[in-house]
């Protein structure tokens, strides 16, 4: 055993031998001791992304840790599972950094993982060639991902779908890519399957818009088991917590095409555990990998990278 495993069993060990309201109480006295200028940043931030929970310190409503307590007990083992399935160690340095972050609020844990040379989810030492791809982009917003794409594998591609449910972002791709070949761009969500799902717009960000199940604004949601019927080579999602609907309408592809999977896993508090085993649920054929994208005060902007052994 080496020193990252031991500091990762060392945490695992305490979420086994602590009472869960210990584990919350101990996760409230680390917040309380840090600087005023960090509590703000994070009360703020959780206020305007409600993924998590609430935290605000002044009325004494520290939910978020209640529910990230309640994971780390209840799902100990499954972070072991997690940690036991990751294939390379810079990956299991990821998760014992995101532990550390949340559970010890260690700052500079993420910094030190965050990767600064790749561009955001394409890992050249994972992945250094791409020949062509049939590229699903679930969540493309402005489009940013396909550039980095081109970027990192030039025009190595056959097609390029990508969904995004926000109709400005649509256009704008639209006559962004507009020289580019063979780019597919849908006003549409992705779920588990074929229906009718309402926008919930986020007044901080569009790139946190997201779909829920009553509302105004209506969007036309497909899987993409139906929605597309050639062979898939390589997903990306990232959906503001839809992830799970979108890969449960996806699992025929996954399972026949064992495309490369490139999946935002931190818009719940125990997606970095639900989506790898639902993943593996499917097929063994896949290794893990995290990667860290975000930055150094909330872990967020986590990856699970899913490769065809």
């Amino acid at each position: 055993m080496n020193f990252i495993d031991e500091k990762f069993f060392k945490i695992i060990e305490e979420f086994k031998v602590l009472p869960k309201e210990e584990i919350e109480k101990k996760m409230v006295l680390f917040y309380k001791f840090l600087p005023s200028n960090i509590k703000k940043s994070l009360e703020n931030f959780f206020k305007s992304y409600n993924f998590w929970g609430t935290l605000d310190e002044v009325n004494e409503d520290f939910d978020i840790f209640k529910k990230k307590a309640q994971i780390f007990k209840e799902k100990r083992e499954d972070f072991v599972w997690l940690y036991d399935s990751l294939k390379d160690y810079k990956s299991k340095t990821v998760l014992l950094s995101i532990l550390n972050n949340y559970y010890n609020f260690d700052l500079n844990g993420l910094n030190l993982v965050a990767d600064k040379i790749y561009k955001h989810y394409f890992d050249l030492d994972l992945l250094p060639f791409c020949k062509n791809e049939v590229f699903v982009d679930v969540g493309a917003y402005t489009g940013d991902t396909v550039l980095d794409y081109i970027a990192s594998y030039g025009m190595s591609y056959n097609k390029i779908y990508c969904y995004e449910i926000t109709e400005s972002m649509v256009l704008y791709m639209k006559n962004n890519f507009s020289n580019l070949p063979n780019v597919e761009i849908r006003n549409l969500a992705v779920a588990e399957r074929v229906g009718k799902l309402y926008l919930d717009a986020n007044s901080t960000s569009a790139s946190a818009n997201r779909v829920k199940e009553a509302g105004v604004d209506a969007v036309n949601a497909v899987s993409l088991d139906e929605d597309i019927k050639e062979k898939i080579s390589m997903i990306k999602m990232d959906i503001e917590g839809g992830e799970i609907s979108a890969i449960k309408g996806a699992k025929e592809h996954i399972k026949n095409d064992l495309p490369k999977l490139f999946i935002s896993v931190y818009h719940s508090n125990d997606d970095i555990i639900t989506i790898p085993k639902l993943i593996r649920s499917y097929t063994d054929k896949y290794d893990f990998y995290l990667r860290y994208y975000g930055g150094n005060l909330y872990a967020t902007e986590i990856v699970l990278i899913c490769l065809p052994k």
